[in-house]
């Protein structure tokens, strides 16, 4: 779950993308841009919500037992990883739908680690996947 959760701290998308820009094809420029747009306005949301919601971390009410990750800020809801995560997801599965299941499998993985590592309710995850994903379709619909 470590693993899963470092993944949604940008690197495995940022890996993605250079793949896709390597192999991509003639889409590839419009699937990375619909998948940085995506990620874009999935931060910027969760970086005006979050302080406005101010939702305590479930590792600050009740310390995990396991887990030594520091959350990267302050409150937990909507959870980031899970909205940037669905939100490049969705684009990316648009334009590449043989990666549908690779790309479902990572921001699932992302979302569930997030819960297990004490950083996130379930109520964040289902609900940053869930903008993720609407961002991710709406911002496909402009380069599809």
């Amino acid at each position: 779950m470590l693993w899963a959760t470092r993944g949604g701290d940008g690197w495995l998308w940022v890996a993605a993308g250079l793949g896709i820009l390597q192999f991509g094809g003639e889409e590839r420029y419009a699937a990375l841009s619909a998948a940085g747009m995506s990620a874009g306005i999935g931060m910027a949301l969760y970086l005006t919500l979050k302080p406005a919601l101010r939702r305590e971390r479930p590792c600050a009410i009740e310390p995990h037992i396991w887990a030594t990750l520091l959350p990267p800020d302050q409150f937990s809801f909507p959870s980031g990883h899970s909205i940037v995560a669905f939100g490049v997801a969705f684009p990316l599965a648009s334009f590449y739908p043989p990666m549908t299941g690779a790309l479902l499998f990572a921001a699932v993985s992302i979302a569930v680690s997030r819960m297990i590592l004490g950083m996130h309710f379930l109520s964040d995850v289902i609900v940053g996947s869930a903008m993720g994903s609407l961002i991710g379709w709406a911002v496909c619909r402009l380069f599809v």
